[in-house]
């Protein structure tokens, strides 16, 4: 069931699920979160500890999100052991989050979130491909990993010698009419490549929403793709020049077969 998020009663224990829009305030929330879990804020619904940055895992997209990450986290740090100096504080939320303490301990929580925020550096803030990479290199033996690896956020390279490669072994050895109905949907692997970065399951979940099924999404490809075949060995053998096969056969039997 969906619940609206209170950031002061938000359990910290188990597993939780936050979903939430742009712009609906996700890095105020997370460093909200990430204050109470340094103070073991929260009662019955805190953690069973009171956490410092290198034990709490943040993890993001990109490198520039989790730099400003980063500094968000710092920088709430910082208002909020502010705040328990006594300070004047305009942030609602650290009010009520401070008043939940009585006074005499309000300068050990400046303490530390103050120190929380002097060891950001070493923080446990990354994107999630970095964490992964870190993972395998500090547990090569877990799973199996080499020690030394080569992490690529790049994979146009690896796509490019995929979809040539596949052309090579699959296209080069069609039969003239089949290729030519090929080369009607995709002129050369570069067209091929291209559709696969857009959106290559377009017409297959289009199916799926007609059909229901992803047997009959299969079947209905399949189809399509005999129809397109069949229509072009029936052109190809309306020409004034023999049937495609035919053509085949005489040239193996003259011997320029010898060139392949």
């Amino acid at each position: 069931m969906t619940e609206p998020l209170l950031p002061l009663q938000f359990p910290l224990h188990g597993s939780r699920l936050i979903e939430a829009s742009a712009g609906t305030g996700k890095t105020y929330t997370i460093a909200m979160l990430y204050l109470r879990l340094v103070l073991r804020h929260g009662g019955e619904q805190a953690f069973e500890r009171a956490l410092m940055p290198p034990e709490i895992l943040v993890v993001t997209f990109t490198d520039a999100a989790t730099q400003e990450l980063r500094d968000r986290i710092r920088q709430r740090l910082n208002q909020a052991a502010q705040a328990f100096d006594g300070l004047p504080c305009e942030d609602p939320l650290l009010l009520a989050l401070r008043e939940e303490y009585a006074p005499g301990r309000w300068p050990a929580c400046a303490r530390q979130l103050r120190l929380a925020a002097e060891w950001m550096d070493e923080a446990a803030v990354s994107t999630i491909h970095s964490w992964c990479y870190r993972m395998l290199r500090e547990h090569a033996f877990d799973s199996g990993s080499l020690f030394q690896q080569e992490l690529v956020t790049d994979d146009s390279e690896l796509l490019t010698e995929a979809v040539q490669d596949y052309w090579r072994r699959h296209a080069y050895p069609l039969p003239l009419a089949a290729a030519r109905a090929v080369r009607r949907c995709f002129r050369g692997p570069q067209e091929l490549q291209a559709a696969l970065k857009t959106d290559p399951l377009a017409r297959a979940r289009e199916r799926l929403v007609q059909t229901g099924t992803a047997a009959e999404v299969l079947q209905a490809i399949e189809r399509e793709a005999e129809a397109e075949v069949a229509a072009a060995v029936a052109a190809a053998n309306a020409a004034p020049w023999p049937p495609a096969s035919a053509a085949y056969t005489d040239v193996m039997s003259t011997g320029a077969g010898q060139w392949f």
